[in-house]
């Protein structure tokens, strides 16, 4: 157990964690955060479990979960009750997406390389109306098989 208890402003929590006032603000207001202690002043005042839930927070957006992902993955992270295959199973479908994602980039790549490959076999210096990069982008999809 941290006996030690730091005690942040909002400016030194968002350093620490690696976001924007605005974020740690915003957070709060969307309930992923609690709403900070005040001191006498009102001045919004964190700790270390503050620290600790906004480093969360970050790392699950980093990795591209969206904010009802990280509600309930919070939510999780809490629970003694909860059964943590409810964790993996959002990990998974999160992996899925990405995959997919993916995929969808290597087709991407692959028809911008075939589009710079004839344009510079083809008609590279030549006036750009008539590139055909221009005409492959202007031109009907192709059906993927027997279409």
């Amino acid at each position: 157990m941290n006996l030690h208890i730091r005690v942040f402003t909002i400016g030194a929590l968002a350093k620490a964690a690696g976001v924007t006032t605005p974020t740690i603000r915003y957070y709060e207001e969307i309930g992923l955060l609690p709403p900070a202690t005040r001191t006498a002043g009102g001045q919004r005042s964190y700790d270390n479990d503050d620290l600790g839930r906004m480093t969360f927070i970050k790392q699950c957006r980093d990795f591209g979960f969206g904010i009802d992902q990280v509600r309930v993955l919070l939510e999780l992270s809490i629970s003694s009750s909860r059964d943590c295959v409810e964790t993996r199973d959002i990990a998974q479908g999160h992996l899925d997406e990405v995959r997919q994602k993916l995929a969808e980039l290597r087709l991407l790549e692959r028809r911008l390389e075939s589009f710079v490959t004839r344009c510079n076999v083809a008609c590279a210096g030549g006036p750009g109306q008539d590139c055909l990069i221009f005409k492959d982008m202007t031109a009907p999809a192709k059906a993927a098989c027997c279409g």
